[in-house]
């Protein structure tokens, strides 16, 4: 029999790796959840609650673990409090000329290869001296905003979690590669619906800028198709739409889109 022990933290302000069989095992009773150990004795552990749980083999503690870059000095990437400290997550501060970026030094709420794709983008373009970073002075300024937010959000923690789109959409502001949707609600309406209401999907970093690809616009409006295709294992016809309401309604909602979308911007 297990214990699983009850989180000092609010929900969301660690990062928890849970096996997918822990749910059963707690409904079927071979793993008990119990809150903060009090004391230990020889062979038993006693509990705040006062109850105590005899005759135990093991002591698992799950403390995590440290960062450690031991083919770099400290003071290259942390330089406070033990903490990664890199603009952006990518380039240290104190470097004379940026010539060392850490690509994918980040646990993004998303998915990784896309978030160390646009990361590499962009330092390629600091690389060959098209795209500048700021003084140290303003990159410890962003540095310290950045800490400040996690240690709200997380509490003192070396986590390196990082908002998928928020991230994204900075980076690819830096080689305007994020996407202009006032723009695009002007130019492809369909498109634009789909990339401001639907899922952040990599390929819209591909629309513009450097790396631009002919075949995102494509790959974005039907994502959903391939998302679905693996689930059907039929065809089924779709629900008929009274026609003439449908597309009134859609001449209507259109242009309250529209100007919702360029109040939230502008």
């Amino acid at each position: 029999m297990g214990l699983f022990l009850l989180f000092l933290h609010s929900t969301l302000r660690k990062e928890p790796v849970f096996n997918d069989e822990l749910p059963s095992r707690i409904l079927c009773g071979t793993v008990s959840i119990k809150p903060t150990v009090k004391e230990f004795t020889e062979t038993s552990a006693v509990f705040e609650d006062g109850t105590v749980f005899e005759a135990i083999d093991y002591v698992i503690f799950a403390t995590g673990y440290g960062y450690a870059y031991p083919f770099l000095d400290d003071s290259i990437i942390k330089s406070r409090n033990n903490d990664v400290t890199l603009f952006k997550g990518i380039f240290p501060p104190f470097l004379e000329k940026p010539t060392l970026a850490v690509i994918g030094l980040v646990q993004s709420l998303g998915a990784t290869i896309p978030t160390a794709d646009l990361q590499a983008r962009w330092v390629v373009k600091v690389f060959a001296n098209s795209c500048t970073l700021p003084t140290t002075n303003e990159m410890m300024d962003d540095i310290e905003e950045k800490m400040g937010k996690k240690l709200k959000w997380f509490g003192q923690s070396q986590t390196l979690q990082t908002d998928y789109i928020t991230y994204m959409d900075e980076l690819g502001s830096f080689i305007g590669a994020k996407p202009n949707i006032p723009w695009l609600f002007l130019t492809d309406p369909q498109l634009a619906l789909e990339v401001y209401f639907g899922p952040c999907s990599p390929y819209q970093f591909r629309l513009m800028g450097p790396g631009k690809w002919d075949g995102a616009r494509n790959a974005i409006l039907t994502q959903w198709d391939r998302t679905l295709k693996p689930t059907r294992t039929r065809a089924v016809s779709e629900a008929k739409r009274p026609q003439p309401f449908y597309n009134l309604l859609k001449i209507l909602l259109f242009p309250v889109l529209l100007l919702a979308v360029l109040l939230a911007f502008y």
